[in-house]
């Protein structure tokens, strides 16, 4: 039996190594394993062509040399977000989205019946308090006077009546035709007579003279009070105003009437300056030292197959930072470096803010 299985185990061992020694020289013949092989090379020389009436997706080939990365437009300037500095029911809204604005239009007006009442109480006690003082200033008038001289001399007449009257009592008396009560009440007729007569010449005095000083400065202190609270409540109308702080475009409308606004929320107005489009990219760190200002800078959009959008480096950032722009590829890497470079475009007709669009920037040999 061993003489039986020693005789077929030794061929099948030979098989084995006359197998493995042809592999070898296989591949030991074959080619590099980066060199393609013919049918490979005759499937990447075929073209595609889209049907006709479509449009080719396809992305082009970048230029030669550039340095791509992901982008994204914005306005001139960073958006604005308006708000308010009071919160209220929203009553109108005066602009629309896509609409020009320049610095004071209005853009929104709150409910605000109740600080129009207290700014006309307001006005009013303002005009109060301003004919209280002038006529603390220009004192009493020609009138007054005339009626205070008139009072005082028909006191001081009737003082002299009273006085009179006791000097022919008391000679009476003598006599024996008045009692010493008639004389006693004459003499008190006469004493109030002249203390009226002095106080009605005091009063001529002082309505002659005008007003006091002091009564003058208190009139001016209550004019100006007054005056603080108009401006106040004029202050609290004006904050349910809400208008404009900026020229440019209304790029969107996040409140409508009736709603009620919080400061602590979402903006009321989203605006931009769009005079000029911007495209902020998101330059990788290892191709940081191949951009500088001025380069020539190249946009494509998905929207504009076939177009390129032209302009320049504007700004290069000083600071390392995350990505801005994502592409939802599940295997795009986020956690990478960059650096943030803006660029100002020639011709941006058809692009919007916050369009993601893919950014290409030459050498710096070939800077403009």
């Amino acid at each position: 039996m061993r003489r039986i299985r020693a005789r077929w185990y030794w061929p099948l061992v030979l098989a084995f190594l006359i197998l493995m020694a042809f592999n070898a020289q296989k591949l030991l013949r074959a080619d590099p394993p980066t060199t393609p092989r013919p049918p490979d090379v005759l499937a990447a020389e075929r073209t595609a062509t889209p049907p006709p009436g479509t449009v080719d997706e396809r992305d082009r080939p970048p230029p030669a040399g550039s340095i791509s990365g992901n982008g994204v437009i914005e306005p001139a300037r960073p958006e604005t977000n308006v708000g308010a500095a009071v919160s209220g029911r929203i009553a109108a809204v005066a602009v629309t989205e896509g609409q020009k604005v320049s610095p004071g239009d209005v853009l929104v007006e709150f409910e605000q019946e109740v600080e129009k009442a207290s700014l006309a109480a307001a006005e009013a006690d303002v005009a109060a308090a301003r004919a209280q003082l002038l006529r603390s200033v220009r004192g009493n008038r020609s009138e007054d006077v005339a009626a205070a001289l008139a009072d005082a001399e028909t006191a001081r007449a009737r003082a002299d009546l009273s006085r009179g009257v006791v000097e022919r009592l008391e000679q009476v008396q003598k006599g024996g035709g008045a009692t010493v009560d008639e004389v006693e009440r004459a003499r008190r007729q006469a004493e109030a007579d002249a203390a009226a007569a002095r106080a009605s010449d005091s009063r001529r005095q002082g309505v002659v003279a005008g007003s006091r000083r002091e009564d003058v400065e208190l009139a001016r202190s209550q004019f100006a009070a007054a005056e603080a609270r108009r401006d106040q409540a004029r202050a609290l109308l004006d904050r349910l105003t809400v208008r404009a702080p900026i020229a440019g475009e209304i790029m969107q409308v996040k409140y409508r009437v009736g709603e009620y606004y919080q400061p602590a929320g979402d903006p009321l107005i989203v605006l931009g300056d769009t005079s000029q489009l911007t495209v902020r990219m998101d330059v990788d760190e290892r191709d940081i030292g191949r951009v500088t200002e001025a380069a020539r800078l190249i946009v494509r959009a998905n929207a504009f197959p076939g177009r390129d959008f032209i302009g320049k480096v504007s700004e290069i950032g000083r600071r390392m930072g995350r990505k801005n722009v994502r592409t939802d590829d599940p295997t795009e890497r986020n956690d990478t470096k960059i650096l943030e470079v803006v660029g100002v475009l020639d011709a941006p007709a058809g692009l919007i803010v916050g369009q993601r669009v893919t950014c290409y920037v030459t050498a710096p040999d070939a800077a403009l």
